[in-house]
Formats: C-alpha cells, structure tokens, sequence
C-alpha cells in the first residue's frame, strides 16, 4: 500500500522504528510524546490479551504494543473524529485492521459497545490539564486532547472497571506530582493501584510522570520499581531509555 494513498494535505507519516511500523501525525498540533512510548513498555499485557486503550488520538499506543507483541487485539477509542479517522488510516497503512479496532467514541460508553467484563487490560494516557488549574487551549481540538472534563478521570476509571474481566489490568501514565490524586480516584473506582514507577528527567531532577498500574478489585499492596531515568548530566539518552526506544542494536 502506498503510504501517500491514506495520508492528508496537512499530515506527516513517522516512522516508529518499531518493525516498520509508521504512524500519521498531524503537521502542526498535537502530537504523540515520550510518556506514550514510555507507557507501553511499561505496561503487563500478555501477547494474547484484549485489551482497550482509552483516548488513543492518533492510535500511537496500540501500534507501539503490536510492536512490542503486546496484545492480540485492542479496542481503541478516541472520541474526537479526527483522531479517530487518523488512528484508524495509521492501522490500515500498517496492515493491523485485524488486530486493532478504532470506536469514535466516548470512553465512558465502552461497556455499550464491549460488553462488561470484556478485555483483560486497560492502557490509558490522559489528559493531564486539571479542570480550572491550567490555562485551557484556545483551540478545540488542542483543548479536548490536552484538558481533562469537569469531573476529572473518575468517569473514565469507572468505565475501566465495568470492562475489565476480574483481575483485569489498567496501566496509565500521570504527572509524577498529581500521583496520589490518580491512586485516590483509582481506589474510589475500585481500581487498586499495585505497581509504579517514578520518571526523572535526570537523576538531579524531581520526577515528572509516574507510571502506574492497578488490578480490579485487588487487595491492597503497592510495588515500586526502580526509577527511571531519562537523560545523562551530559544530555545523553541512558541505556534504559535507549532501549525502551530499541535503540541498543545501535551500540552493538
């Protein structure tokens, strides 16, 4: 298939350097980042599992878990159609139609369309600006991608909970800051957080971005992993960046 054939005026095609897979990108706005790619390594799905992925945007975390053989087939949603259409042309032009499948909807309707008790995983990047503490984006698109609703994510791990089969996993990435504000709703929705790792930007810095993975309906026991760098004094990627990135063939 030639890439040129799905790909808009105003897109970009990026490649992954993940098994060749390629993504469609938006020239200008928003953006797949770092905590994206940092997420699906973090996240424990089995090669055969189902799972969701709530606000997918541009679809980057189901084909960077396809990548890594995470997942036999994943229900990605993303509720504005943009996105969505975006997602869903990245998954044709990479060949996944049979693995990945792309709803333009709203998160919170996902047991309407799965079925209670349906997937074994949840990966989730949200929206990190906080309802009334962040300058909100003039632009709609920007706004609904970066900006949480009024009520915060609990709409959202609460419709992760109805999906999730007994024992079923969510894993999302946060500000490192708002961490116990996340295990609080998390907790609320019956979402027990049991596993996390903290993001240093360097080892000098405070951590920005927490990666945090809680079982359905689990007993209380919390497990944190070691911390992960990012970058050396010297600005240089460390060894375990480069290889979530799948960078170590190159130092070989």
């Amino acid at each position: 298939m030639n890439p040129d054939d799905l790909r808009l005026p105003d897109e970009d095609l990026h490649d992954l350097q993940l098994n060749g897979l390629l993504i469609l990108q938006k020239k200008h706005g928003f953006r797949y980042g770092m905590d994206a790619v940092l997420l699906a390594d973090f996240a424990a799905i089995g090669e055969q599992a189902v799972y969701a992925d709530f606000g997918t945007g541009t679809g980057i975390l189901p084909l960077l878990l396809t990548g890594r053989n995470k997942g036999r087939f994943a229900e990605a949603f993303e509720i504005q159609p943009a996105f969505a259409d975006m997602a869903e042309r990245s998954v044709r032009l990479n060949g996944l139609s049979e693995r990945v499948r792309v709803h333009c909807a709203d998160v919170c309707g996902a047991e309407e369309i799965l079925g209670p008790c349906s997937v074994d995983a949840v990966v989730c990047n949200p929206p990190y600006g906080q309802p009334g503490s962040t300058l909100r984006n003039p632009d709609t698109v920007e706004q609904i991608a970066r900006h949480q609703s009024g009520d915060g994510l609990l709409p959202w791990l609460r419709s992760a909970h109805r999906i999730l089969r007994g024992k079923g996993r969510l894993s999302m990435v946060y500000p490192a800051p708002r961490m116990l504000e996340l295990m609080q709703q998390m907790t609320e929705a019956r979402l027990t957080p049991k596993r996390f790792r903290l993001v240093y930007p360097r080892a000098d810095r405070p951590a920005n971005l927490a990666l945090v993975e809680a079982v359905k309906d689990a007993r209380p026991m919390l497990q944190p992993e070691p911390p992960l760098i990012i970058y050396e004094a010297d600005g240089r990627m460390t060894p375990e960046l480069r290889r979530i990135y799948h960078m170590e063939e190159e130092d070989e």
